[in-house]
């Protein structure tokens, strides 16, 4: 018995933890360059710099009134292609197939040109793709964009959401891990805050031999910078 304890006292493993200094810089979690796909002038622009959008929220809009009119014109012309179309339908067996077929075939292409129409609009159109703040603008009304030389004409980011860039030594690349903690401070406020690993670059940056990991938080301001200390679990056997 006492072989027994002793060979497993000398089998005891030793856990200890290692810290691992990294360094960052705050980012959105969500963030966006907007621009144009069409050409034309400014119309409209709905919004400034720290202007909140919800997802779907119109920023601006080019001139597209001949736009607007072949909608229409197209949405008219389906109209009563898809009534032709359904009186045919009700005396199919008593008509001619081909004649049949050339009512279908001016549905369906009415139809694909609504869709075709819509998506010109749409163009002219530009909108917030998810929930934020603008911050920053480089559009006026008047202006004339080009879809062929394309522009960034509004910057959005998430309004709270934030991500800690994280940057440490490559030499570390089998010690951290996805939950692991990271303690942290952010220059200029002596406050300590910490949170979790969320994801981890799967490659090193070959010019300053850095790996690459992130940590939610939320509220700062993106571009500050900091740093801190990643907790790891080192687990060694003793024989």
């Amino acid at each position: 018995m006492r072989r027994i304890i002793l060979s497993l006292l000398l089998l005891a493993v030793s856990i200890q933890a290692k810290d691992i200094y990294a360094t960052f810089t705050v980012e959105a979690k969500k963030s966006a360059n907007l621009a144009f796909t069409s050409s034309g002038t400014v119309n409209s622009v709905s919004v400034e710099v720290s202007s909140l959008v919800k997802k779907g929220d119109l920023l601006a809009e080019l001139q597209n009134d001949d736009l607007k009119a072949a909608l229409n014109i197209a949405t008219t012309a389906l109209k009563y292609a898809k009534k032709d179309y359904e009186r045919q339908v009700k005396v199919k067996k008593l008509v001619d197939a081909s004649k049949f077929d050339s009512y279908l075939f001016k549905y369906e292409s009415a139809k694909a040109q609504v869709i075709y129409q819509q998506a010109l609009l749409d163009k002219t159109l530009l909108k917030a793709p998810f929930d934020g703040v603008i911050y920053d603008k480089k559009l006026e009304v008047g202006d004339v964009v080009s879809g062929a030389m394309i522009r960034t004409v509004f910057k959005v980011q998430s309004m709270h959401e934030r991500k800690l860039v994280l940057e440490f030594d490559q030499k570390y690349w089998k010690d951290i891990k996805i939950g692991q903690v990271f303690n942290y401070s952010i220059d200029g406020d002596s406050k300590k805050y910490s949170g979790k690993i969320s994801k981890i670059y799967p490659f090193a940056d070959s010019g300053n031999r850095k790996i690459r990991a992130e940590v939610e938080t939320k509220d700062f301001i993106p571009g500050l910078f900091g740093d801190g200390t990643i907790t790891t679990t080192d687990t060694t056997t003793n024989k």
